[in-house]
């Protein structure tokens, strides 16, 4: 990218950068075993969700993909992740919001909630 653009420094690119809001990566303790489970009954939720056209985390669901779990996204591109570790007995959650640092508790609260559906998950290693 620098030798394309000989007129900026990595500072002009960093600037350029969106601003956005994001969450540490936290793992709710979930035994090996019901991981997957859990995951698969949390997409099914999600993509119930969206069929209805409920609202989630005051907004509707603009876009779920499930690839390795599942990220769902509103309509103001704040989005949240839920996927299953592949190498502990816990779940990845990560939250991002464009908008607010207020939209991405907003976001974490709804995921968590879903999560909280499911009594095999545990508490969080760290939270934001």
């Amino acid at each position: 990218m620098l030798d394309r653009n000989p007129q900026s420094s990595m500072a002009d690119f960093y600037r350029a950068l969106p601003l956005t809001y994001g969450t540490p990566t936290m793992s709710p303790h979930c035994a090996d075993e019901v991981k997957y489970g859990v995951v698969e009954r949390v997409v099914a939720d999600f993509e119930s969700m969206r069929r209805e056209g409920a609202s989630f985390a005051g907004q509707k669901i603009a876009a779920l993909i499930t690839v390795n779990g599942v990220r769902v996204v509103a309509e103001d591109g704040t989005w949240g992740l839920v996927r299953a570790s592949s190498n502990k007995p816990e779940l990845v959650v990560v939250v991002e919001s464009p908008v607010s640092s207020e939209r991405r508790r907003e976001m974490f609260e709804a995921v968590d909630a879903v999560l909280r559906r499911s009594t095999e998950v545990g508490a969080y290693n760290q939270t934001f």
